[in-house]
């Protein structure tokens, strides 16, 4: 897959596009508070493709968070990504 990492965070990451509003969005308030995350382009990476589809009943969803505890969610708020992580890290 090719990445892109804004620091060292395993935690989370995100299945984007670059002309993506949602996605603008999301990682601009993560970016904002200090949300650590690796970025893939769905549409550079086809394997991230398929999992981004994989997960979203056959559709290429995006923003899509991958967390490292293998759950996803789609479209979240940046609010819902915070509380994922403070519940990873308290795990």
């Amino acid at each position: 897959m090719s990445e892109l990492t804004n620091d060292d965070s395993a935690a989370l990451t995100l299945y984007t596009t670059t002309w993506c509003p949602f996605c603008t969005r999301l990682k601009k308030l993560l970016d904002e508070t200090g949300i650590g995350y690796t970025e893939v382009d769905v549409e550079a990476d086809a394997d991230a493709a398929a999992f981004v589809e994989s997960v979203n009943d056959g559709n290429r969803v995006v923003p899509t968070a991958l967390y490292s505890d293998g759950t996803t969610a789609t479209n979240p708020p940046a609010s819902q990504v915070r509380a994922k992580l403070a519940e990873l890290a308290d795990a």
